[in-house]
């Protein structure tokens, strides 16, 4: 979106910034976090030596739950799903934000995670993504622990489970969907480009596709369908289809496997479909227009061999995906509430965009959400090559520091921006 178009920061929005601000104890916890980012970098650096691969992340959790506890927060669990849920109590009957980051990493267990500095840069896989968001939320929580800031309302810090990949959200999902908590805002650090702020969800669905046939060698079978083939037809098929444009609109088919030998007909196949779209509706639409070609591309490879019964390819969805999207308006709390601090932390707006992050959901529910950057610089995310930049990097644990304050409200301060919801 145009960021010039934007409507301004709400006068109330700003005048609880200012006086915060003002405030000399803020002021000293601003000044802290600057002055400790060594201190979250090396939580940031232990992190990312615990492995925590797709659907295995307990042994983070674990870790995460001592840090939590050592910090001095005594209710601290996790929750069935892999959660880990560390709980700020307010001093008033106020509104609850959850400050949010997530737990796993796109490598498998096995992974070299050791972190190498080269030249002041540090090199690992998930040494970003989102080690840096996770080290983040401890920051802010000793920050406000050291200086005793009292806020009106609780706040929630959780570390996720299942935000990549196939992982589908699944740690999100639970917490607003089976967890019974009571969630009014909520914000996620995921990535480090403080001057991005989410407004929307990036919505997706995805498939795994199966292709069967008889198979058969491919000199003494030939004149049997083959699942390849069949495949083939419906990738090209699928890869001529024009999504909507506004709201933007995507598709890819990221993997396929299958076959046995180069002189086989191939019995069986897979791959792997992902589409998304800002809009709900344009999501729907883009998937009543490509799942009718995956039938009638099979339907082509049988008949041109003529296959019937049991000789034919068969094909089998499987739905290995779904994260609701979502738009809110954007004088929304949250999103009023991060702008106002960027502005206090000296941040510049350069980005204001949707993706796919654990925001998905809370947006999805109607709750107040966006994703924030946890500041430094970053690069190869989702590669073993991936290295992190911690070069103002206390901009980040500013940003989310900031913002929960604000909402949350400080006592004798300033009252929480952030609304209860029924």
């Amino acid at each position: 979106m145009d960021i010039k178009s934007l409507p301004p920061i709400q006068a109330h929005v700003q005048a609880a910034a200012d006086v915060l601000n003002a405030n000399p104890i803020v002021q000293e916890c601003l000044q802290a976090l600057k002055r400790d980012e060594k201190v979250t970098l090396a939580d940031q650096i232990a992190i990312t030596e615990i492995e925590a691969p797709p659907f295995h992340e307990e042994v983070r959790g674990k870790d995460l739950m001592r840090r939590f506890q050592e910090l001095g927060l005594t209710d601290v669990t996790m929750d069935p799903e892999g959660n880990v849920i560390a709980v700020r109590p307010g001093v008033g009957n106020g509104p609850r934000l959850v400050l949010a980051a997530h737990q796993d990493t796109v490598f498998p267990a096995g992974t070299d995670v050791k972190v190498r500095e080269i030249d002041g840069v540090y090199h690992a896989p998930g040494i970003s993504d989102d080690a840096r968001g996770l080290a983040v939320l401890l920051q802010v929580l000793r920050t406000m622990q050291e200086y005793k800031i009292e806020t009106v309302g609780d706040l929630c810090f959780v570390a996720t489970v299942g935000e990549e990949g196939n992982g589908d959200l699944r740690g999100s999902k639970y917490l607003f969907h089976k967890s019974g908590m009571k969630i009014d805002g909520f914000i996620s650090v995921d990535g480090v480009n403080i001057g991005r702020l989410l407004f929307a969800a990036t919505g997706s669905k995805r498939y795994r596709v199966h292709f069967d046939g008889p198979g058969g060698h491919s000199w003494k079978a030939y004149g049997n369908p083959s699942a390849i083939h069949a495949m083939s037809r419906v990738v090209a098929k699928i890869g001529d289809v024009v999504p909507p444009a506004e709201p933007r609109t995507t598709f890819t088919i990221g993997t396929v496997v299958g076959g046995t030998t180069v002189n086989s007909i191939a019995s069986h196949c897979e791959m792997e479909l992902d589409m998304r779209s800002g809009g709900a509706k344009e999501l729907e639409l883009l998937e009543a227009m490509i799942l009718p070609l995956i039938e009638a591309g099979c339907k082509e490879e049988n008949e041109r061999w003529g296959a019937t019964g049991d000789n034919m390819v068969q094909v089998r969805l499987e739905p290995i995906g779904h994260r609701p999207g979502g738009q809110q308006d954007h004088g929304v709390s949250v999103l009023q509430a991060a702008r106002a601090a960027m502005g206090v932390c000296g941040i510049e707006l350069k980005s204001y965009d949707m993706a796919s992050t654990d925001h998905n959901i809370a947006i999805n529910c109607g709750v107040p959400a966006t994703t924030i950057g946890g500041g430094g610089a970053e690069g190869n995310n989702h590669n073993v090559k991936e290295w992190y930049d911690p070069k103002d990097g206390y901009l980040g644990c500013q940003l989310a520091f900031f913002s929960a304050l604000s909402l949350l409200g400080m006592k004798d301060v300033t009252e929480p921006l952030l609304v209860k919801r029924d």
